[in-house]
């Protein structure tokens, strides 16, 4: 059997034990589209706001769920599961198969990532047909924006799982790691209604630079390239970080 057609199989099992896991189907594909819906109903939020630019603060929670997803995907889900092969002992045992680990690692990383895209997907969507939320006036902008955020999130997790010896501290450090990312992202307050001198911090992170690029490009505009870069510069250092700091037993 050729490595290609070794590395499908793998994909398709991961792809199968990935559909047996309710919880990181609900977290990563229903959560963030959910938490849109239980927002929008909220009557003031469907209101303009002048805080948000004139838009109404469903339209700024659009870009917050679609990052949502994705770091639940990238900084909670796939670091648990790697490690745990890596406790099991099945990354050990798969060496001494033709199939390599990295096949099993490329296949977490794109069963993740397409998840964290189909949340995006589902999440403008449902923006648009529930609350009227406009979307992406400038769309190839916002796809280029999204694509890296989907990759620094999965570089990320690739950090916390190489970081990782157990399950019990992935999640430890997956949590420490991912409610100082929801903030960024602007869960909690969007990036539009932060102070300046606090949006210009965020925006210096993974996801406060991901946010706003997102609702640059919603917006009509071209997403800065000094938030593009940001998103480019991590994903190359957590990439980097991770390939020297992974380790398969």
């Amino acid at each position: 059997m050729s490595v290609a057609s070794l590395n499908t199989a793998v994909l398709r099992t991961e792809l199968r034990l990935f559909r047996r896991e309710p919880g990181s189907l609900f977290w990563i594909l229903a959560f963030p589209t959910l938490l849109l819906l239980i927002l929008g109903s909220i009557p003031s939020f469907r209101e303009a706001d002048p805080a948000y630019g004139g838009l109404r603060p469903v339209d700024g929670y659009v870009p917050v769920s679609v990052l949502l997803g994705l770091i639940v995907g990238g900084v909670q889900a796939m670091p648990q599961t790697l490690t745990g092969y890596r406790e099991r002992g099945v990354l050990r045992r798969m060496s001494t198969t033709p199939v390599r680990p990295a096949a099993l690692l490329s296949a977490q990383m794109f069963l993740y990532g397409g998840a964290a895209l189909v949340s995006a997907l589902l999440v403008l969507a449902v923006g648009r047909l529930a609350f009227d939320v406009r979307l992406p006036e400038q769309p190839f902008g916002y796809a280029v924006a999204l694509v890296l955020a989907v990759l620094v999130a999965l570089a990320l997790g690739a950090v916390l799982s190489a970081l990782s010896r157990t399950t019990k501290i992935s999640a430890a450090i997956g949590s420490a790691v991912f409610f100082p990312a929801m903030f960024c992202a602007g869960v909690w307050m969007p990036v539009q209604t932060m102070p300046d001198a606090l949006a210009r911090s965020v925006g210096y992170t993974p996801f406060g630079a991901a946010a706003q690029a997102l609702n640059e490009a919603a917006a009509g505009d071209w997403p800065g390239w000094d938030h593009l870069g940001v998103l480019a510069l991590w994903t190359v250092l957590l990439t980097t970080a991770a390939a020297r700091w992974f380790r398969w037993e």
